[in-house]
């Protein structure tokens, strides 16, 4: 079902692979941006009980394909050193490098905290872009996937479907970088409008 995708995100693994003491996949080492710095990160999926809670915390249910994104092929993704993210849940809060511990951004910080004020209820935020901080959601009433601006939820682009959205986001963005994971020029946009 993810076939595409996970091709897609290991592209770079003639970079390098290494996993964190935590189960994170780390695809493609660039250098460049750091010591530890990784093209993309993958984290251990969730199980059934972790799902609940999170929703509990949230108050809401997780749009199913995104769920199931969560539960089957990666809980949050770090896409091209955070060009794009997805969020999941945070397991433990560590910024200790050393302990050798990989997280994603955590999914209540966009649907709790950092809302914007506009959002309707049915809006789901899943992560975004670090261009300018927009945000991408699913609206859980039609299952379309949105990207907006960081402090306002007025649709600037959409997709039909979660998994059309990454397939296509991940190949646009590629051809922004080179094959050592270098961005091509730092000035152009990475943002999908």
């Amino acid at each position: 079902m993810y076939k595409e995708i996970r091709e897609l995100i290991y592209k770079f693994q003639n970079l390098g692979i290494a996993s964190s003491s935590d189960g994170a996949m780390l695809i493609g080492q660039v250098p460049h941006k750091g010591t530890e710095a990784w093209l993309n990160e993958m984290f251990p999926v969730l199980d059934k009980s972790e799902i609940e809670s999170l929703e509990d915390e949230l108050d809401t249910s997780i749009p199913e394909e995104y769920k199931d994104f969560l539960q089957n092929f990666s809980n949050g993704l770090i896409l091209l050193t955070a060009t794009l993210s997805f969020d999941g849940l945070r397991r433990h809060l560590t910024r200790d490098l050393k302990a050798n511990s990989r997280q994603p951004f955590s999914i209540i910080t966009p649907n709790i905290y950092e809302r914007p004020e506009n959002a309707l209820k049915s809006y789901f935020f899943i992560g975004g872009y670090q261009w300018d901080g927009s945000l991408l959601y699913i609206d859980k009433e039609t299952n379309i996937v949105h990207c907006c601006a960081p402090d306002d939820a007025t649709s600037k682009v959409q997709w039909s479907s979660f998994k059309e959205m990454l397939q296509s986001e991940l190949k646009r963005l590629y051809l922004l970088f080179d094959d050592e994971g270098k961005e091509i020029n730092e000035d152009v946009s990475t943002l999908p409008y």
